[in-house]
């Protein structure tokens, strides 16, 4: 498995995102009457789905009166759109994850985008430059205040989420909001003035007390709870002492390929609870687990 050609969750929507149309008012005016265009459905931020566990689509008629649109692209020939969905006070973002592990993977990819498109649009209602009114313009890509013009256009946050690698084993840990037994790949947000090698450093020194060389990038995944982009790495551990940070993690150790296999394979003696498939640190943990196979006696790619 090569970096950079492994599949990972939210990816691979398959659409054109035609952005050529984006500011063309009269353009998209006329998609939306098109009587082919598709409006998702939502319940809140989180998809319907078919009785095929499909998302759920209807016709721009449905749309509630006064609501915007966000132009997601073309499947085709055909106009998508999503109705710029408001955060329903108390629903949690846990509450979709049974049904993400029924989503087709670009269906998941889809309707992504459009949930870290209405969290953007929430939380932007005025301009952070002169705090005037913000409206909404380039299909719901980008909002532009009344007062000084600014444009702001959406935004994501880079995450690194990395395994720590000392004597053929990896670093797992659990946070306390975790569900029971899970164990995951440390993560943390970049910081400004840092490079993604320099933020997989210092958060394996914050978290775990490891110090780390020779990091290596392996694969990326937007994550729209609000809206991340996760960047998955591996690094080298100078040696497997644990000086753990308590507010962030509750527990962490070192695991063997065995041990990532045999949670990756859900067996009822693994030593833990593997994330789930959609999650990219189930892709890095399986790159990390199967790279022995796939060249025995190398390090992974």
């Amino acid at each position: 498995m090569e970096a950079g050609r492994l599949k990972t969750g939210f990816t691979g929507s398959g659409i054109d995102r035609a952005d050529r149309f984006r500011l063309d008012e009269a353009r998209l005016a006329e998609l939306a009457a098109r009587l082919d265009a598709r409006l998702l459905r939502l319940d809140g931020l989180d998809p319907v789905l078919d009785a095929d566990g499909r998302l759920s689509w209807g016709s721009l008629a449905e749309l509630e009166e006064g609501r915007d649109t966000v132009f997601l692209g073309l499947d085709g020939d055909r106009p998508l759109f999503a109705p710029l969905a408001r955060p329903v006070p108390g629903q949690r973002a846990w509450a979709v994850f049974h049904l993400l592990t029924r989503m087709a993977p670009e269906d998941a990819a889809l309707w992504g985008a459009a949930r870290s498109l209405a969290e953007w649009h929430a939380r932007h209602p005025f301009c952070g430059a002169c705090g005037s009114a913000t409206a909404f313009f380039r299909g719901g890509w980008g909002r532009r205040c009344g007062g000084c013009g600014t444009d702001h256009f959406p935004r994501v946050d880079p995450v690194v989420i990395m395994l720590a690698e000392h004597d053929g084993r990896v670093l797992v840990g659990r946070q306390p909001q975790y569900p029971p037994r899970r164990y995951s790949a440390l993560a943390g947000f970049v910081e400004p003035g840092e490079s993604v090698e320099e933020a997989v450093a210092r958060e394996l020194f914050e978290e775990a007390g490891v110090t780390v060389r020779q990091v290596r990038y392996v694969a990326s995944q937007p994550w729209p709870f609000p809206g991340s982009l996760m960047i998955a790495c591996l690094a080298e551990a100078e040696g497997d002492a644990l000086s753990l940070d308590a507010d962030e993690l509750e527990d962490a150790f070192w695991a063997s390929r065995a041990e990532i296999r045999a949670a990756l394979d859900g067996a009822p003696d693994a030593p833990f609870l593997a994330p789930p498939p959609y999650a990219i640190a189930h892709t890095l943990l399986r790159h990390w687990a199967e790279a022995e196979r796939l060249a025995p006696g190398r390090p992974p790619a």
